[in-house]
């Protein structure tokens, strides 16, 4: 255990967290990412504002109010994808991506509309809705992930273990 220890205050091992954000999920993550913010952009562009003309008063702010906590929520994601890509790819430096990293507000944008109201939008604004918040949901994860593993080396194998979770949730 004694040389465990060392091995971590020294730099000697990898840190699992380092390798998954530069991993295939990850590309798969950013791929997925990007993708929704175009299939979202399209249907608020398209289907979505010609469904909203025929929504009643209620739902259709409801249907504005969670179409902005959309875009807001994904171009969140998004920017959060891009800095650790730049990162990845070497156009910007640790420390640059976590000063934009900082910026960002990955908890945010969390809907406020009423249950029973949200069922009565257009079931393409509620899918995207829902796999943008999953989307989020690991987003937020594998930066926390990424956080523990910087900053607290307390309990290394549990650290390592939670990060394999949601390595294996990312590819899922």
């Amino acid at each position: 255990m004694e040389q465990l220890s060392e091995g971590l205050q020294d730099g000697r091992f990898v840190r699992f967290s380092d390798k998954l954000l530069t991993s295939d999920s990850f590309r798969e993550l950013f791929r997925e990412g990007m993708a929704l913010v175009e299939e979202t952009a399209a249907y608020l562009d398209g289907d979505g504002r010609d469904e909203s003309r025929h929504l009643s008063r209620t739902s259709a702010l409801a249907y504005a109010t969670e179409s902005m906590r959309l875009t807001t929520r994904l171009m969140q994601i998004a920017s959060w994808l891009l800095i650790q890509r730049a990162a990845n790819d070497g156009e910007m430096n640790p420390q640059q991506a976590e000063q934009e990293k900082q910026k960002v507000k990955l908890n945010g944008a969390r809907s406020t509309v009423p249950a029973d109201t949200f069922l009565t939008l257009p079931d393409r604004l509620q899918e995207l809705v829902g796999r943008t918040e999953r989307l989020q949901q690991r987003v937020v994860l594998l930066e926390s992930h990424f956080l523990s593993g910087a900053k607290d080396l307390d309990n290394p194998i549990a650290n390592q273990l939670a990060l394999l979770r949601t390595a294996f949730a990312i590819s899922a």
